[in-house]
C-alpha cells in the first residue's frame, strides 16, 4: 500500500513550503514522492516549484466539492500506470477545502486497499487565525472553513509563530484545543521547519483485514509499532456477504456509539437482494442504488474500534 499524507489550511497558511519541506527530505532519504495539487483557479502559478516533481493537478475547483470525482479518476489512473514507482502521496487541498471529503475519497473501495492515509496534516497560520475566527473580523463561511480545518486534522502545525508574541500564541492554542478532535498533536513552528519524523508519523490506522493490512511502516519516518496510540483515527474494512435489512444494518451503526465516526460502504438488501450504497453519519443512515457491481463491504472509521469484535457482532445481524 502506498501510504498518503493529506495537507489541509487555510489561504497563505504556509502549505507549500511544508509541502516542499516534507518533499526535499523524502528525496534525499531515497524515497520517490509523487503530488496531488488542487487550485480552485484555472491555473496554479506555484507549477514550476514542482517542475522536476511527479504531479497531478487538479484545477478549476476545489478538491472537495466541485471536482471531487476528477481526484477519483486521477487517483485510479495514477494506480493503474504507478508499477511501484511511487513510495509516498502527498495531497495538498486548497485554501478552502474542507478534508472531509477528501478523506471519503481515499476510503472508498477500491482505494482503501491501495492508498493507506497516514495523516491529516493542518497547516494554522498563528499571526491571522484569532482574526479569521473572530465574529466581528471574518466571514461565517471563512469561520466554517477553518473550524472544519481544524477538526479534521490529526496534526496541527502553529506556524509562524515568529510573527506573534506569546500571549497571542497562547491565545490560539488553547483555541484550537477547543476545536480540535481528541488526541490530535499540536506542533509549533516558523517556515514550516517540523522535524520530518514527527510530519509524517503515522497518525490514522487503516485495516483491510487483508495481509497487506497497512499500520503504516513505510519509510524511516514513518514507522512505528504496530498497536496504535488511544484516540488514534482507524479505518476498518469488513467484508458483508450476506443480505441485511436496511432496519437492521442502521441499528447496528447506532449500537456502535460515539466511537464510530462515519461509516459507508454497500450492502446487499434482504427481500429483493439489491446492491446499495450506504452513508452513516451522526447517527442517520442513507441508501441509494448502487450505480455499479461491486463487493459488499462496510468500512468503519472511528477511534479505538476493535475489528473482531465488530465482525463478530456484524455477523450477527446477518443472521437474524
Amino acid at each position: 500500500m502506498i501510504p498518503v499524507y493529506l495537507f489541509s489550511g487555510f489561504l497563505g497558511s504556509g502549505k507549500t513550503t511544508v509541502l516542499l519541506n516534507v518533499l526535499n527530505q523524502l528525496k534525499e532519504d531515497g524515497l520517490r514522492p509523487a503530488i496531488v495539487l488542487n487550485e480552485a483557479g484555472e491555473m496554479n502559478v506555484e507549477k514550476e516549484l514542482f517542475a522536476n516533481e511527479t504531479v497531478v493537478e487538479l484545477l478549476n475547483g476545489c478538491i472537495c466539492c466541485t471536482i471531487q470525482d476528477d481526484l477519483k479518476a486521477e487517483l485510479q489512473r495514477f494506480l493503474t500506470i504507478n508499477d511501484r514507482s511511487v513510495d509516498v502521496l502527498l495531497i495538498e487541498g486548497t485554501g478552502i477545502a474542507n478534508p472531509r471529503e477528501i478523506i471519503e475519497v481515499l476510503t472508498d473501495p477500491p482505494f482503501i486497499e491501495q492508498l493507506a492515509l497516514q495523516s491529516v496534516i493542518g497547516i494554522i497560520d498563528a499571526s491571522r487565525y484569532l482574526e479569521y475566527r473572530s465574529l466581528f473580523s471574518s466571514s461565517k463561511e471563512i469561520r466554517a472553513v477553518l473550524k472544519e480545518q481544524v477538526a479534521e486534522s490529526t496534526l496541527l502545525l502553529l506556524n509562524k509563530q515568529d510573527l506573534v508574541d506569546g500571549r497571542t500564541l497562547h491565545k490560539v492554542e488553547e483555541k484550537l484545543k477547543k476545536d480540535k478532535k481528541p488526541g490530535a498533536t499540536i506542533l509549533f513552528c516558523s517556515y514550516g521547519k517540523v522535524p520530518t519524523e514527527e510530519l509524517l508519523k503515522p497518525r490514522i490506522k487503516v485495516d483491510t483485514g487483508k495481509d497487506h493490512a497497512y499500520s503504516g511502516e513505510a519509510s524511516s519516518h514513518a514507522s512505528h509499532s504496530h498497536h496504535h496510540h488511544h484516540h488514534d483515527i482507524q479505518a476498518i474494512k469488513l467484508d458483508l456477504e450476506q443480505p441485511v435489512t436496511e432496519k437492521e444494518l442502521q441499528r447496528w451503526l447506532i449500537d456502535q456509539g460515539d466511537q464510530l465516526i462515519r461509516a459507508k460502504g454497500y450492502v446487499r438488501l434482504q427481500g429483493n437482494d439489491l446492491l446499495v450504497h450506504f452513508q452513516y453519519a451522526s447517527k442517520q443512515l442513507s441508501v441509494r442504488k448502487s450505480k455499479e457491481e461491486v463487493p459488499p463491504c462496510l468500512i468503519l472509521i472511528g477511534v479505538d474500534l476493535n475489528r473482531e469484535t465488530l465482525a463478530k457482532s456484524l455477523h450477527t445481524v446477518t443472521n437474524v
